[in-house]
């Protein structure tokens, strides 16, 4: 009989970090480490090392993301257009 094995490293609250999934035990949202990747183009053992945390959490983030990617995608797009929006309340146009 074969057994499915879970790694349970990802979890949800709704009331922390607007419920956004996170590394148990670090705080981390997912989108952190996606972005760290992706916009710092930065390799997943640097990830580790900038947030002090082991590999497998940087790899279990990284792969909770392929799998919901459509909403960690938008959960992105909405905090980038925020601070777009807060920088130009408080400091006037930016030009990109």
């Amino acid at each position: 009989m074969k057994t499915i094995e879970s790694i349970n490293l990802i979890y949800r609250d709704p009331k922390l970090r607007g419920g956004r999934p996170c590394i148990v035990g670090a705080g981390l949202r997912v989108m952190d480490i996606v972005m760290e990747q992706q916009y710092g183009e930065r390799e997943p053992e640097s990830i580790a090392a900038l947030y002090e945390i082991p590999i497998s959490e940087v790899y279990a983030s990284l792969a909770y993301y392929h799998q919901h990617k459509n909403e960690i995608d938008s959960d992105i797009q909405r905090d980038d257009d925020y601070i777009r929006r807060v920088k130009a309340e408080t400091v006037g146009p930016q030009s990109d």
